[in-house]
């Protein structure tokens, strides 16, 4: 591990990241591009602790919580977790989401509210949990994971498009609110980013997504990790309440 004084952000000391959804995917990458700065890793997730991808993050070292962000019980229990007791954290993402896709005359209740409980009301409740943390200290950072689709819509997604532009809703009043507090809070609305879940969709599909993006290629995980670090590095401490869109152009 890095020691302090080498890290990527400039502030000098340890930071504490917590990571929502961070078993798999974006916010696995995330983590881990974290854990190589040499930050303390909390991973709040869904997956039973049996699963591999939760040995293999525990054996870096990087702590893991089993959570349901659509439960306020859960989320309540998880920063009254011995790990987390008594420690500050620097940095939330929130990047917990999942996806319930229909045409609106087609989408039921359950699945509209399936997808806004988990990737918005889950991020408000994490963020009010942070930021009682975080209004106790020099500084903080929160950076929300939304979507392109929270810019510009997309068919048969509009309660995932919906609780993404919530998201940016949110993330521009947190941004105000506590902007005299030091907390930053800002947006990353990612394109096309190649996962496990973009890698079962047909051919076709992916080709018409790609003839939209200038770049002329898919993002990477990677794409997103890098930016959340800067974001959070002290090197941009100028930056709050701005959605980054990381599209490739689109």
């Amino acid at each position: 591990m890095t020691s302090p004084e080498n890290y990527e952000n400039n502030h000098g000391r340890v930071f504490t990241s917590l990571i929502t959804g961070g078993a798999r995917g974006i916010g696995r990458a995330i983590a881990l591009q974290l854990h190589k700065r040499g930050d303390r890793v909390i991973v709040f997730d869904c997956l039973p602790d049996t699963e591999h991808d939760i040995y293999t993050l525990r054996d870096l070292g990087i702590v893991y919580i089993q959570v349901d962000v659509s439960s306020s019980v859960s989320i309540k229990q998880a920063f009254e977790h011995p790990e987390l007791m008594g420690i500050s954290i620097d940095l939330l993402v929130n990047n917990a989401g999942i996806t319930r896709d229909n045409l609106a005359l087609r989408m039921s209740e359950a699945d509209w509210d399936a997808v806004l409980d988990v990737n918005l009301k889950g991020a408000f409740l994490c963020a009010q949990y942070a930021l009682k943390k975080m209004i106790k200290q020099d500084r903080g950072y929160i950076l929300n994971i939304s979507s392109i689709v929270g810019l510009v819509g997309n068919p048969g997604q509009v309660n995932y498009a919906a609780s993404k532009a919530g998201l940016i809703a949110l993330t521009k009043t947190l941004a105000k609110e506590y902007a005299g507090r030091s907390i930053l809070v800002n947006a990353i609305a990612p394109g096309f980013i190649q996962t496990p879940m973009t890698d079962k969709l047909p051919d076709s599909v992916k080709q018409k997504a790609l003839d939209l993006i200038p770049l002329k290629r898919f993002g990477t995980v990677d794409d997103i990790a890098h930016v959340i670090e800067f974001l959070s590095s002290g090197r941009a401490d100028y930056i709050t309440g701005q959605v980054i869109e990381i599209t490739g152009g689109m």
